[in-house]
């Protein structure tokens, strides 16, 4: 679509603005949060079910997450992303209304089909929603906004849970938990979508998208080096988040003083999901320079063994979140065909995949190593990581532009409509 020249492609990127953050708000501002294992307890559920809920919510969206970027791109990223919290509200209500162990499971299938439905469809909407407009360079900044809406949402939450429950108990609780969903759904219908679905001529348009997305992740160095680097600096961090209460208990303060520390670690979080518009052009040696530095910082606050220390944390979580969002946009820059949503979920798949491989690891190293030493050992790999990009950079040849393996410099685009890509080296 060709735009007038008269009109202003800011209105626009406004307009979208709002819808985003409004949505990355109500989203997460979801008041059964901090209190829904309580339910789970107060149910007469064992630890070892628990366990399994958690177990099923994250194979739902381990098996869902690519179908449902490919139906994305077949039919309507908006349906999905109004769709999905319906979902989550519906199991929400199960969960109050009626709680027992297979209510619990059902709400956490829908909440794990939830998370796959918008995971790359909400991405792939609003990266070819700023391209349409010329502003596909806001991307990063708008994205890293929206998560610290999202995190600020649920600091609101977690504050507003402890009077909504001593009000109302666990139905005030699911009642504003579901309405918060509806509000999400609502909103979603606001997203703009002006795009043609997938077609594959004879083939399915779910199939044909999925294939689409597969081929050129196979054709395109670039898009798979990228597709790599999502889960590389995604997954750790994002493990380790699960953990933080027990390493913030390990410094030696009271019970009641961990969620103060955690909050300066979310804190620091939100930092690193706001400094991405800035940091939106930094190249390959920038983000290796921000990986080392996060590493460094994330061993040496997690081994001081003193309070102090989950500052440090936070910094290198904030650093990591920031990487986290140059990743994603550094996808959505190289991805050139339709099949953007199942691209975008492959990445979210190996995610997912590592995030479950660090549970595993960090349960095996947790039986004999203390917290401080389980999370200094994850360092390890952020480090890796960047030596990776900066190897990568080093050994790339001048008689082959598009080339540099996995991890390598975007390939060629001749065409006239190829993108611009920005923040490469």
């Amino acid at each position: 679509m060709t735009l007038s020249p008269t009109r202003a492609p800011s209105d626009g990127v406004r307009r979208l603005a709002v819808t985003l953050h409004a949505h990355a708000f109500l989203d997460e501002f979801v008041l059964l949060y901090p209190v829904y294992a309580l339910l789970f307890a107060d149910t007469g559920l064992t630890l070892w079910q628990i366990s399994s809920l958690f177990v099923l919510w994250s194979l739902t969206g381990v098996l869902l997450e690519v179908p449902s970027g490919a139906w994305a791109d077949a039919f309507s990223r908006r349906m999905l992303l109004w769709l999905g919290p319906l979902l989550t509200a519906a199991g929400f209500g199960l969960w109050v209304l009626a709680p027992s162990y297979g209510t619990f499971a059902l709400g956490f299938v829908l909440w794990g089909a939830r998370g796959a439905l918008g995971s790359g469809a909400l991405e792939a909407l609003v990266y070819e929603e700023l391209d349409r407009l010329g502003e596909s360079r806001r991307y990063a900044g708008l994205m890293g906004r929206a998560q610290a809406a999202g995190q600020v949402a649920v600091m609101a939450a977690m504050a507003l849970a402890g009077p909504a429950f001593a009000l109302g108990g666990y139905r005030l609780v699911g009642a504003a938990s579901v309405l918060a969903c509806l509000l999400t759904a609502a909103v979603a219908t606001r997203f703009p979508e002006r795009r043609a679905p997938v077609r594959g001529g004879d083939e399915d348009g779910w199939a044909a998208a999925l294939r689409a997305g597969l081929r050129e992740a196979r054709r395109d160095r670039s898009v798979r080096g990228a597709l790599l680097l999502v889960p590389a600096v995604a997954a750790v961090w994002g493990a380790l988040d699960e953990y933080t209460p027990l390493l913030a208990l390990d410094t030696g303060v009271a019970a009641a003083t961990v969620p103060y520390l955690l909050v300066v670690i979310w804190a620091g979080v939100s930092v690193g999901s706001l400094l991405a518009g800035p940091a939106a052009r930094l190249g390959r040696p920038g983000l290796a320079a921000l990986l080392t530095l996060c590493a460094v910082a994330l061993a040496a606050g997690a081994s001081w063994g003193r309070p102090a220390g989950m500052v440090l944390v936070a910094v290198a979580f904030g650093g990591f979140q920031l990487a986290t969002v140059l990743a994603d946009a550094r996808l959505q820059q190289r991805i050139e065909g339709a099949a953007r949503a199942t691209l975008t979920s492959l990445a979210g798949l190996g995610t997912e995949l590592v995030t479950m491989a660090v549970y595993g690891v960090y349960a095996t190293l947790g039986t004999t190593a203390s917290h401080g030493t389980v999370f200094t050992l994850f360092a390890v790999p952020y480090l890796l990581t960047a030596l990776l990009l900066t190897a990568r950079r080093a050994a790339r040849a001048p008689a082959h532009p598009g080339g540099g393996g996995p991890l390598g410099p975007p390939a060629a685009h001749p065409h006239p409509g190829a993108r611009d890509r920005t923040g490469d080296d």
